[in-house]
């Protein structure tokens, strides 16, 4: 979890350097290829936000300009692979009453359900209904900047105009909250700053955080890192929360 910054002790994202080429990019694929079908084949970045992120994050993975071109093809209908993909969210609960979501895009929801099923039992969880956990969460937008960018109330002043709800410094990032819809403004006015934008993105921040001990803190974090292993799994995002000492001596055993 780099710089243990609120933000990244929230959501679990994939690292892209550990990732083998080929599964990271059929990851990327889908997502370029869903958020074109999205919107009803619309390819243009500027009007259908969710393309633009998603090439932001093949951009990021290094995934090449023809294989982005390739998969936005296929959302629009260009390719006769006959193949649809589904988003989906499953819900339930890790180790110590944890409660978990799991982002997903699938082409085949049967495989998907019986292998994440599987996952959640293997690893000490359990698998809910819709619903279950997800009303713990709340929805926002969430972009990062590096600390050394700006100072924090010159920051503040900022994304506080541009219409962002919270600016939270971490150790190696400022995380800036907003609505959903305000998100593509406040980067919009980050950035015609000239302030540098780590990422951005719509996720699920908790509520409220548990605290655990060590035993139930190496089960959550084994869960986790099983749960984002499996392809069909785009994120993780728990209300778990380790202290910091104990996070350091679990980090120090992988």
């Amino acid at each position: 979890m780099a710089g243990h910054s609120h933000w990244a002790g929230i959501k679990h994202k994939k690292g892209l350097a550990d990732k083998k080429r080929g599964k990271l990019f059929s990851r990327l694929s889908k997502n370029l290829t869903i958020a074109v079908k999205d919107q009803g084949g619309d390819i243009d970045p500027d009007s259908n936000l969710k393309l633009r992120y998603a090439i932001d994050k093949a951009k990021e993975g290094n995934m090449p300009k023809a294989n982005i071109e390739k998969a936005i093809s296929k959302g629009a209908g260009v390719s006769a692979a006959g193949v649809t993909y589904s988003e989906l969210m499953y819900e339930g609960y890790a180790p110590g009453g944890v409660a978990l979501m799991a982002e997903i895009i699938t082409d085949n929801r049967n495989r998907t359900a019986s292998e994440v099923r599987k996952l959640f039992e293997k690893t000490g969880g359990k698998l809910g209904a819709s619903g279950c956990v997800s009303y713990l969460f709340d929805t926002k937008g969430v972009i990062q900047v590096p600390l050394e960018a700006l100072g924090e109330d010159d920051l503040m002043e900022v994304v506080l105009d541009a219409g962002a709800e919270d600016l939270v410094p971490g150790e190696d990032f400022y995380d800036i909250f907003t609505t959903p819809s305000d998100l593509e403004t406040v980067r919009k006015a980050i950035e015609e700053k000239e302030i540098p934008v780590e990422s951005y993105e719509v996720s699920f921040i908790p509520q409220n955080k548990i605290t655990l001990d060590e035993d139930s803190g190496r089960k959550v974090l084994n869960m986790v890192a099983q749960l984002e292993d499996y392809e069909d799994i785009e994120a993780v995002y728990t209300n778990h929360d380790i202290p910091a000492d104990i996070l350091a001596k679990l980090e120090s055993e992988d």
